[in-house]
């Protein structure tokens, strides 16, 4: 008997707003033909360009609705910003419309300021996901699960290097995982079934694997949707 997997949901891909090479329909579009109900454009944002690609992928939502067949969502993933800002710049990318906010945490890869994975875990009700945290440490993981924020098992390579351990301190210390693609265009989206297997790759159980690209996306989703009523 097939596990049912449920729809993939996307929460950290990146369109022409910032090192993508989509538009975003075409990456909408794309990702609806792998099975994907939702995405979200989190495009890099640092004060150079925060309010124009933001307000550009909101315009976009607004405009093309449930046309394409898929949920599309603006977003923001907060990048290369000292901590002790991150909280006024994800401030900022809320006013803007991002309705959800990625921090790009402290990958094995495109190093960040050292304290980003903390200062993002603090930010209880405003940072959603912490993207990538590499070598993220036990208080970290425990503040993100204190205060509900989700840790990403990335697909992208690099930064997938970093899922063994994130996946491990997640378990021990009861933050959410989810699977994500960190896309820069079609070729980086995968299925379902794909997240599946990188789930599992980073020492999860069945049942583990099944929130992690399941139940926690589609709770994450559930609680976006109230925000857009």
């Amino acid at each position: 008997m097939e596990m049912d997997l449920g729809k993939r949901v996307e929460f950290h891909c990146h369109t022409i707003f910032s090192d993508g090479i989509l538009l975003p329909a075409a990456l909408a579009v794309e990702a609806k033909i792998r099975g994907t109900a939702a995405i979200a454009f989190t495009d890099h944002v640092d004060p150079s360009n925060i309010e124009f690609a933001i307000k550009s992928l909101v315009h976009f939502c607004k405009e093309v609705g449930d046309s394409l067949g898929i949920k599309v969502i603006p977003g923001a993933e907060i990048s290369y910003i000292p901590p002790a800002e991150i909280e006024k710049w994800s401030k900022k990318a809320r006013k803007f419309g991002a309705k959800i906010i990625v921090v790009h945490g402290q990958s094995p890869v495109e190093p960040v300021f050292p304290g980003t994975n903390h200062a993002a875990v603090q930010l209880k009700g405003l940072v959603n996901i912490l993207a990538h945290p590499g070598n993220i440490t036990v208080e970290d993981a425990i503040l993100a699960s204190k205060n509900g924020i989700y840790l990403e098992l990335s697909a992208r390579n690099g930064h997938n290097t970093g899922n063994l351990h994130v996946a491990k301190m997640a378990k021990q210390y009861g933050a959410k995982l989810l699977v994500n693609t960190d896309a820069h265009s079609e070729k980086d989206l995968v299925t379902q079934e794909k997240a599946f297997e990188i789930a599992t790759a980073a020492g999860l159980s069945k049942e583990e694997v099944l929130k992690a690209v399941k139940d926690n996306p589609h709770d994450l989703l559930a609680s976006i949707n109230e925000s857009l009523m």
